[in-house]
């Protein structure tokens, strides 16, 4: 099943129509697309019995047109070194447990637009990103899958020089949550749908240039470690987010850094999802 947002709506996307949850569930379930989450077990039930496509009228999804299919996440939690490509190309020792920081909510778009760069080292992050769909508190990693909604597409936009300030005690969040440095979507994908969730390919390309393509079988710590880790410590709510780490290539990993520029278009891959960006110097 795949979860989209149009007009602030909760859709079931299949074939490219949107059908809109609260019309076809005879407002059971929905509008609002957080209300969904809050409901994860109950709506897949129904979902599981229920002939969507027959149940109304539907309207075409795309891109263009969508929202982020988790557009008010309470807690977005973001994981570095978490590829071993990655943290090689960092120069780092690998992690002994996730390294966590966070993003805030604010900073969450959709999956295609204009984003506004607050600076000159603004980098680029394609990342699979985790959705949770029932409260996780100390979950063992072997029931982990249990408690994920689906899977998406993320970008972990990053400006360099303001996550890396002050010096010797960087302070990762802020410099990760200007407007827009979260991007989700198009569509959230329930972990049945992935050929294997365990190796989702992702890919990340800059003008047309493919900077970052890798599968999240490279991971250090895989999803059910990274749920069992932070519920150990938290409780994991419905429709929060996990963004698992971002493949070798980034920009601040090249020789010369590289940064996103006026006008570069960033295309995010991750299964059959595909986000477009462009980015904007403030005038």
């Amino acid at each position: 099943m795949r979860i989209g947002v149009l007009a602030g709506r909760a859709k079931i996307v299949t074939s490219g129509r949107a059908f809109d949850i609260a019309d076809i569930s005879g407002r059971r379930f929905g509008p609002e697309p957080m209300a969904v989450y809050e409901a994860w077990d109950d709506f897949v039930a129904w979902a599981a019995t229920a002939d969507i496509t027959s149940a109304g009228p539907a309207e075409p999804f795309t891109i263009d047109k969508a929202d982020a299919p988790v557009p008010a996440p309470r807690q977005i939690f973001g994981v570095g070194l978490n590829y071993r490509a990655h943290q090689l190309e960092s120069g780092l020792p690998e992690p002994d447990v996730p390294l966590v920081f966070t993003k805030f909510p604010s900073s969450v778009t959709g999956p295609a637009g204009t984003i506004d760069l607050p600076g000159d080292q603004v980098d680029w992050e394609v990342e699979l990103a985790v959705v949770i769909g029932r409260r996780a508190y100390e979950v063992p990693a072997d029931q982990a899958w249990s408690h994920v909604a689906g899977l998406t597409a993320a970008q972990d936009l990053s400006a360099r020089d303001v996550q890396m300030r002050p010096a010797g005690t960087p302070q990762f969040s802020l410099g990760k949550s200007f407007p827009g440095f979260t991007p989700l979507g198009p569509v959230l994908v329930t972990p049945d749908e992935w050929v294997d969730r365990d190796a989702v390919p992702l890919s990340c390309a800059i003008n047309g240039e493919e900077t970052q393509s890798s599968t999240s079988a490279d991971l250090i710590f895989d999803v059910p470690s990274l749920i069992a880790y932070l519920s150990g410590i938290l409780p994991l709510l419905p429709g929060d987010v996990i963004l698992t780490g971002t493949p070798s290539g980034v920009g601040i990993g090249q020789n010369p850094p590289r940064f996103l520029t006026d006008g570069d278009e960033i295309l995010t891959q991750v299964g059959d999802l595909t986000m477009r960006h462009r980015v904007a110097a403030r005038r």
